[in-house]
């Protein structure tokens, strides 16, 4: 196994790096080997000045006249992009207005239009120009950091990509600081590693290759202690939830925990993610056009391990775990039949009814922990929960389910700074949770009849049931199945989300 991860990390150092700068830079200028990319909303794209230095970026192929050219073919309302220089260079476009549960920075239409932008042969460097209102540029950096992934096993590529450059450009007074720069550069990182995860199939990154992965990973920051807790030992320490539903792979369940206290804090956070590095469906087996995809079952874990890095590396100032819950969901003699029943880590049982209803099993002892154990005063899980969340709030909002009003509209503000948006679910166990009732247990975990909740709702109620639905601390659970890809790659949903919602324990002025 630490065979497999040195070769893993070997080949990651191959692919391309990422940076962020303040300003734009004319001497990493159009050429073969360079492509550029100037984005932005249209207000800011019709006011540059092009013999402002852009005029020298683009290496003097591209005339005032073509410039002017370009920018009157901007659609107003839609998205578009227009090649400047046989598609060496191209101006990216979106929309100035937006509605108002979509992002302001319209970071999802830069992703879309920046993704589906292709790289010339013998493109070895790409340089993003972004202009931006300096309100837009979090969300806007993070949506560009994701069109570049990590993950790649192609044997054979003509022309690697070496370097992606990020140049942001913010017009007027305001500018970015040190402190602005460093933030995004280890949120753009973090994010790339997150759906470097994600992408990765579960041969290479089963259930002890991501926990070692992750100890890498945090190893890298000062003043984290951790608590790992692996196989028949979950067991033996009542963790139910976990333990039931990996013992039936090759590889065993294992706990994490990693927990940063730095002093003079007053607050604790508590980050629970749902690990299922491969979700077969357990006894109740997903289909041959369901199953492919399932390795995106950790994207939970991964988001919020990615979370906890940025938050500590950037100087939060209150005490913070981040709790994984790393299973595989597979298929055995020993796996969780329907009509088991188990005793979580809070003590309640379990009639299993439906195995493929399992991140809520794991995720229902990470919280129980965070309270009980770590005396947290907010525990924010995520999950990969249900297929249901894309039926409530669609492709590019995951649902959130809080048993606090200002936590969950905080949340709601945090999506549209971040561009990792939300939407929120009715909060309501006193007329939704009798759908999960057991005549053998204490609860059920699925309903397979006529809800009076919204799946995802219920799901959501079952983790928070384990905490007496938040008796004495603030729970957002945030269901994030569809945002975590798009078209068959990993968007790193997660960082951005967790950041900007607790912004209060950063010094970063972007984030204010």
């Amino acid at each position: 196994m630490r065979g497999l991860l040195r070769t893993f990390a070997a080949s990651i150092k191959k692919m391309s790096s990422f940076a962020v700068r303040a300003g734009l830079s004319v001497t990493d200028v159009l050429s073969a080997e360079r492509q550029v990319l100037l984005v932005g909303k249209q207000k800011q794209l019709k006011v540059l000045n092009f013999e402002n230095g852009l005029k020298s970026k683009l290496a003097d192929c591209v005339s005032p006249k073509l410039w002017q050219q370009a920018l009157s073919s901007l659609s107003a309302k839609s998205s578009c992009s227009v090649p400047l220089h046989l598609n060496l260079a191209k101006v990216i476009s979106v929309p100035d207005e937006v509605s108002r549960h979509n992002a302001p920075s319209n970071a999802i239409a830069i992703f879309k239009e920046v993704k589906a932008t292709s790289r010339p042969e013998g493109v070895k460097n790409v340089s993003v120009v972004l202009y931006s209102d300096i309100t837009d540029v979090f969300a806007s950096v993070a949506a560009i950091s994701r069109c570049f992934p990590l993950y790649d096993r192609h044997t054979k590529v003509n022309c690697p990509l070496e370097k992606v450059d990020v140049e942001v450009v913010v017009p007027g007074p305001q500018k970015l600081s040190d402190a602005d720069v460093n933030f995004l550069q280890t949120l753009c990182d973090s994010i790339r590693t997150a759906a470097r995860m994600i992408d990765t199939p579960c041969n290479e990154l089963h259930t002890e290759a991501f926990a070692d992965e992750a100890i890498t990973f945090v190893g890298k920051l000062s003043g984290v202690t951790s608590t790992i807790i692996k196989g028949q030992d979950l067991l033996k320490q009542g963790f139910g939830g976990i333990y039931h539903v990996g013992k039936a792979a090759a590889h065993p369940p294992i706990f994490a925990c990693f927990s940063y206290k730095p002093s003079g804090a007053t607050q604790t956070y508590a980050l629970v993610g749902k690990g299922i590095v491969y979700d077969s469906g357990g006894m109740s087996i997903k289909s041959k056009t369901i199953m492919p995809g399932m390795k995106e079952d950790m994207g939970g874990a991964a988001g919020m391990l990615s979370s906890f890095y940025t938050l500590v590396k950037s100087g939060f100032n209150q005490n913070l775990h981040c709790l994984l819950c790393i299973a595989e969901n597979s298929v055995s003699p020993e796996a969780n039949r329907p009509d088991d029943v188990i005793t979580m880590l809070s003590g309640k049982t379990v009639e299993i009814n439906n195995t493929d209803a399992e991140g809520r099993l794991v995720l229902a002892d990470g919280v129980f922990y965070a309270k009980s154990v770590l005396k947290a005063t907010t525990i924010i899980d995520m999950a990969t929960l249900t297929g249901a969340q894309g039926h409530v709030s669609g492709k590019h909002h995951a649902a959130i389910l809080s048993n606090n009003e200002e936590l969950e509209r905080r949340a709601c503000v945090a999506g549209r700074k971040s561009g990792d948006l939300v939407h929120p679910l009715p909060f309501c166990p006193d007329l939704h949770f009798l759908d999960l009732k057991s005549p053998v247990a204490d609860m059920r975990n699925a309903n397979f009849g006529k809800t009076q909740g919204p799946l995802s709702a219920i799901a959501g109620l079952f983790i928070s049931s384990h905490i007496d639905f938040g008796s004495d601390v603030d729970w957002l659970h945030v269901d994030m199945a569809y945002p975590v890809s798009d078209a068959d790659r990993a968007t790193g949903y997660g960082p951005a989300l967790i950041c900007a919602l607790l912004a209060d324990g950063l010094e970063v002025p972007i984030l204010k």
